[in-house]
């Protein structure tokens, strides 16, 4: 039976029109809704740019309550625009453990009140996701692979939507494998493409295939990319980040259970990919990114590379090294958020 594909496509005049704010109503409104703005750094422009978080799906209108399984939450059972109404900034990462320990070290950087030590798991009810809560920072894990990336993004968005949260920024930092950089970089991701180099996201949905745009917002990944220059010892590149649905024959490795090609298949592959501008492999970028895209969710990827895959498919860099790397992509990140926030120049 043939496939039959469609391509979906974001209307204009569905998105919510976008409110601005004079500097003389500001504090009138601060004083009404305080969630809905920064109380971090200072003020940029004559204008605040109110843009919801909004999603494609009509039901959730005619639904009584919205429970968010995955992370134990819920629209009647907890107050969403009060616990999360002044997210800014939301970071997602495989590795509950991982976005803990960023949710520690943005607290620090922010200098946040309260011990970061004392930062609690608000899905603690749940074995699936962590979420971490630093100021106007959200920090959550992903788990490992498209199915798991799509389910915790359905749930966040909607967190995001019933909690009225505004101007939000997701970031998907993580590891990744390089391909011709050398282990270190970070790679801000261009396009996000699929196996077969194509900057889209095809879904299955009742039989049928969707193909969703891979696009992220390349002001932000310019803006990421002039952020760091301004570390030292922070080799960035803005690249084509290929995503694939496996981390051994997907990805061309040769050290998996099954291996059904040769090394120079290997190789012809990953300069194919090279030609096509991919600079890093990993596993989540391309439903991130279109998931973001079709919500209107200002978004970027920041992954850094623990190899480079032209030389080898074993990660065997020492654990210290490893961790080294590892914080970079969050060095960046919490620049960039310092800088938004007034808190740096």
């Amino acid at each position: 039976m043939a496939k039959e594909a469609f391509r979906e496509t974001t209307k204009a005049s569905s998105l919510p029109k976008t409110e601005f704010i004079p500097k003389s109503k500001r504090s009138v409104l601060q004083t009404m809704a305080p969630i809905l703005f920064n109380t971090i750094g200072t003020d940029h422009g004559d204008y605040i740019e109110q843009e919801e978080v909004h999603v494609k799906n009509p039901h959730l209108d005619s639904m009584e309550e919205d429970i968010l399984y995955h992370f134990d939450l819920g629209t009647k059972t907890h107050n969403l625009p009060e616990m999360f109404g002044d997210i800014k900034f939301v970071c997602v990462g495989g590795s509950g453990n991982r976005m803990k320990s960023f949710a520690q070290f943005i607290h620090r950087e922010l200098g946040l009140p309260g011990d970061m030590d004392d930062i609690r798991d608000i899905c603690a009810g749940t074995d699936r996701y962590s979420m971490y809560k630093a100021g106007p920072v959200l920090s959550v894990s992903h788990g490992m692979g498209v199915p798991s990336m799509s389910i915790m993004l359905h749930e966040l968005i909607k967190l995001l939507h019933h909690a009225r949260c505004r101007d939000v920024i997701l970031f998907r930092i993580g590891t990744s494998g390089g391909v011709g950089l050398a282990p270190g970089t970070v790679v801000v991701t261009k396009q996000a493409m699929d196996s077969f180099l194509q900057p889209q996201f095809e879904q299955v949905v009742l039989g049928k295939v969707i193909v969703r745009s891979t696009d992220l917002d390349q002001g932000l990944a310019e803006e990421l990319l002039s952020c760091a220059a301004e570390i030292p010892d922070l080799p960035t590149v803005i690249g084509n980040t290929m995503c694939t649905h496996d981390f051994y024959e997907g990805q061309g490795r040769l050290d998996g259970a099954l291996c059904s090609f040769s090394t120079e298949e290997k190789l012809e592959y990953l300069h194919r990919a090279y030609d096509a501008g991919v600079r890093n492999i990993e596993m989540e970028s391309t439903v991130f990114a279109a998931m973001c895209h079709a919500c209107g969710l200002k978004a970027a990827v920041v992954c850094v590379t623990l190899l480079n895959r032209f030389e080898g498919d074993q990660i065997n860099s020492p654990h210290r090294v490893m961790l080294d790397y590892q914080q970079r992509p969050q060095l960046l990140v919490s620049h960039l958020i310092k800088k938004r926030l007034g808190l740096i120049q």
